[in-house]
């Protein structure tokens, strides 16, 4: 059996959209609990781009090779592996190595792939609805009847989170945008949001205001930072909730891949702060990361329900048992299906047209997700 795979490879290291291309490199070693899945497809995300370009730092031990999500058949289980057997179809995240032929993935991250699932919509889903479920369930502890507002609700997180969150049961949910066909977009999709706001021309706070008789949202997904943060706190209820997933604000526009590499930090200095509301509405804000997270924190969020999750190990951490996301999967069906939440697949390029592929996604002119199949 060769011990050499294609993938997806940048000239020098990094650079812009054409320094990648199809190159040979060694099948990846397997460690003790992971299995060798033979790739059929994988997602692409805003991080890729940035990784390419050198803007990405790689959590330790990834692969350098681009790519976090995919689906395929498992080709080879390490000894020791009890979850999956060669021949298993199956998707899942990795913190690295996708744009692949072959890559090494931990047991704990492989979903087996229902049926109902094309292998593109498959690997369409593990980035943004695993994240989506961190910030919705777990960190915005969603309950029925909640209000919800989503920025950047035209991405692939945004548009897994206001699925999730009307599938869930929330009252209301307000997603933001640039413009005016995503928003429409929103509004008419199934499960989509039932308010938006064009965040360039409309302040957010006051149509989450008008939509929750005055009383604020309960949960909060952000991406934005310090440009939404005063709007975001007066947008809150009292004991509202706030994850913040990226600091994408700044001298980027919002809908722009951000190659800048200090614009995470330009996006995430809020000049001043009131603490008063936050004190006295009791709000809980929380910032979060997925890639970086350890395999423990990851699987936990695949494979249990969110009580005493891995941060706190010798806490009892009283908090409602929202589902794990294996539990999820059974819902979300392909765009044509009929389940509560849907994968949209904007384009699928054969990977040989990964140059292509990536020029779509910087365009950011996708309204749903980019998939590459492996030929």
């Amino acid at each position: 059996m060769s011990t050499m795979m294609r993938a997806i490879l940048i000239k020098e290291g990094k650079g812009p959209i054409e320094n990648l291309y199809i190159g040979e490199v060694e099948k990846p070693v397997l460690k003790e609990g992971q299995v060798l899945v033979k790739i059929v497809a994988f997602g692409l995300n805003r991080m890729d781009s940035l990784q390419r370009e050198g803007n990405y730092p790689l959590p330790p031990g990834a692969s350098t090779i681009l790519g976090v999500e995919f689906s395929g058949r498992v080709d080879y289980v390490e000894p020791g592996v009890t979850k999956w057997s060669v021949g298993d179809e199956v998707f899942g995240l990795s913190s690295g190595g996708a744009y692949a032929e072959y890559i090494a993935a931990d047991q704990d991250l492989l979903i087996r792939k229902p049926p109902h699932l094309s292998w593109e919509d498959a690997a369409g889903i593990p980035e943004n609805f695993v994240t989506a479920h961190q910030a919705v369930t777990l960190y915005g502890e969603l309950k029925r009847n909640d209000n919800v507002l989503v920025h950047a609700g035209a991405s692939g997180v945004g548009i897994a989170a206001i699925q999730m969150a009307r599938s869930f049961g929330a009252r209301s949910v307000t997603a933001t945008a640039s413009n005016k066909e995503k928003l429409d977009w929103l509004l008419s999709i199934p499960s989509g949001a039932t308010e938006v706001a064009n965040y360039r021309t409309e302040d957010f706070s006051t149509t989450v205001k008008n939509a929750t008789d005055g009383r604020g949202v309960d949960v909060i997904v952000d991406f934005v930072g310090r440009t939404h943060w005063e709007k975001n706190i007066d947008s809150l209820a009292l004991d509202g909730r706030m994850t913040i997933l990226a600091t994408l604000s700044g001298e980027i526009a919002l809908d722009h891949v951000a190659t800048d590499p200090n614009v995470s930090r330009k996006g995430g200095v809020v000049p001043k702060v009131d603490l008063g509301p936050i004190l006295y509405k009791r709000l809980k804000i929380q910032g979060s990361t997925l890639r970086s997270r350890s395999l423990e924190y990851q699987s936990n969020l695949i494979n249990r329900c969110a009580r005493n999750f891995v941060e706190f190990p010798k806490v009892e951490v009283k908090r409602p048992c929202s589902a794990a996301f294996q539990d999820v999967v059974s819902k979300i069906t392909g765009s044509e299906g009929d389940g509560p939440m849907r994968v949209y697949i904007h384009k699928v390029f054969p990977w040989t047209e990964i140059q292509a592929a990536h020029k779509e996604m910087s365009d950011n002119k996708n309204l749903g997700k980019i998939v590459c199949r492996i030929s």
